[in-house]
């Protein structure tokens, strides 16, 4: 009896800390992001992951910007991008680009990579696959009507994806690409927390994620290019750092690599 006792008393304590094991990962997830990692805990081994990072040996990294609302603080990017050489890639609404269609044009015509960000901003991994298509080329249309680019990048609003979300992408000729560095200036930190943020996790192959309107991006992101840019690194659009011909995405790092998974 006293060995059947400790065996129900250590299987409640393991039950209590699961619990609070993921408890602590909901919680995590909410407020900075769900990652492969912490999806893959406890979720299906068949779950599809989106690009996160590259691997690579090169100091090259990819900067983006997602735009949704708001434009004033664009053309302040836009001039620091150009007088420091650097092209990135903006993910752009597509009600987003109603409203601002020269400014649209405008990134486009800087040599920005334009990346589709859905039409209506929804959470992605709940839409059924023919609402899923809409989204994607409604935006589409719209970014080549605009920019005359094709677009292949896709970013879901709020990093939301399911496995049907990453198939049908993949069928339309779309990568889907989250992040690994996010800078969080959505949230107004001051310009040295963003780049503090940043510099402590970029690495080879990493992808940044901005915001374009963000209240000091525009301040953060001139260090930020300078500092990477002494240390070695290219800064390239997205579609330039992605692999190309066969590749595997890790599904616990997100991480994209070269070979077959």
């Amino acid at each position: 009896m006293e060995e059947i006792r400790k065996f129900y008393l250590i299987k409640k304590g393991l039950n209590s800390f699961l619990c609070i094991f993921l408890l602590i990962t909901v919680i995590y997830a909410q407020f900075y992001g769900a990652t492969p990692k912490t999806l893959s805990v406890f979720g299906r081994t068949d779950r599809l992951v989106p690009i996160y990072r590259v691997k690579t040996d090169e100091k090259k990294v990819a900067i983006s910007f997602d735009a949704a609302w708001g434009s004033d603080i664009t053309p302040q990017l836009l001039k620091i991008l150009e007088d420091n050489n650097v092209k990135t890639t903006f993910f752009l609404v597509k009600f987003w680009m109603d409203e601002y269609p020269e400014m649209t044009k405008r990134i486009a015509a800087a040599g920005h990579e334009i990346g589709n960000h859905s039409a209506t901003h929804p959470n992605m991994g709940s839409l059924s696959k023919s609402e899923v298509i809409k989204e994607i080329k409604d935006t589409h249309d719209k970014i080549k009507e605009l920019t005359g680019q094709t677009s292949t990048v896709f970013r879901p609003p709020f990093g939301d994806y399911s496995n049907t979300l990453i198939t049908t992408c993949n069928e339309l000729g779309y990568h889907v690409i989250q992040w690994d560095v996010d800078s969080l200036d959505w949230k107004d930190l001051s310009s040295s927390a963003i780049y503090d943020r940043v510099m402590k996790q970029v690495s080879p192959g990493s992808i940044i994620l901005f915001h374009n309107n963000g209240k000091f991006t525009a301040e953060a992101v001139e260090p930020i290019i300078k500092e990477l840019k002494s240390q070695g690194y290219k800064i390239v659009p997205i579609s330039q750092l992605i692999l190309k011909g066969d590749y595997y995405i890790d599904r616990v790092t997100g991480e994209m690599r070269e070979g077959k998974d």
